[in-house]
């Protein structure tokens, strides 16, 4: 990579500070700027595993705050970008549980690849490795991951809306979160990371989610992104097939994201 073609960028790491005394924290999140193009976009943790993680070094976390962090950051952010008296704000108004780390320099010239990147390094769920690591395989998460690093290389990942709250569609204080939404000539897509392999309850989840939305815009589309393709001798594969039909909701493998991919890309153009 040419040195001329990379950008200085900042970061900080965002921390949660549950007890101030004990001055512990965890890191929940990433906020990086391009001080030259005068934007700025944060990735905080939102997955159940790495909420779990941190009720599990904090007991007493106050999790429905984590829950809410990702969409208050995505609003204001888009309204005010690099906005660092909101952040201080934000900051004092959780009684100080909410720190950022000093600001560090880095250079790249893809600025969503650098975010992934310092969210691996900084924030994410560390890998587990020899034995039990295929435990992490074929979760949402995984899949997820997946799919951010589809997106990115079709550089169709900025043009999406992340954690799109179902609530606003559904009912006041529904948790589920829509992993991807996007706007194409009228239309609102979602994507969803769903493996065929876990819990068939999520497929139900997902498939009531569907038909609120519906209701509200009938203009939607959906996918469901799965680690394989349904097996026909499956029950359980075939049941999410059978309830996805019924709510039109289309199932696209891993195996094939790229290629779904590159149509998405062409018709956000």
């Amino acid at each position: 990579m040419a040195e001329s073609n990379r950008t200085m960028l900042a970061y900080r790491v965002l921390r949660y500070t549950p007890n101030l005394i004990r001055d512990e924290w965890v890191n929940i999140g990433i906020l990086l700027e391009d001080p030259q193009k005068q934007r700025a976009r944060a990735r905080l943790i939102k997955d159940e595993s790495e909420l779990v993680r941190v009720r599990r070094l904090h007991p007493n976390a106050d999790v429905a705050v984590l829950r809410d962090l990702p969409a208050a950051f995505q609003s204001e952010l888009a309204a005010t970008g690099a906005s660092a008296a909101w952040i201080e704000k934000m900051s004092q108004n959780l009684s100080g549980v909410l720190q950022l780390s000093p600001q560090q320099a880095v250079m790249n010239d893809d600025f969503d690849a650098e975010l992934e990147r310092l969210y691996q390094n900084h924030v994410a769920v560390p890998a587990r490795v020899g034995r039990g690591a295929a435990i992490l395989e074929n979760t949402r998460a995984w899949i997820r991951a997946k799919l951010n690093d589809v997106f990115r290389r079709h550089r169709i990942l900025a043009r999406m809306e992340k954690g799109v709250r179902a609530e606003q569609f559904t009912q006041p204080g529904d948790p589920m979160r829509i992993d991807f939404g996007y706007r194409y000539n009228g239309t609102r897509g979602y994507l969803q990371a769903l493996p065929l392999g876990r819990d068939p309850a999520q497929a139900k989840v997902l498939a009531y989610t569907a038909e609120c939305i519906r209701a509200r815009q009938a203009d939607s589309e959906f996918t469901a992104i799965t680690e394989v393709a349904p097996l026909s001798g499956n029950p359980r594969h075939q049941f999410v097939v059978r309830l996805f039909d019924e709510q039109k909701i289309a199932v696209v493998p891993l195996p094939q994201v790229e290629m779904f991919a590159e149509r998405l890309r062409l018709r956000l153009q």
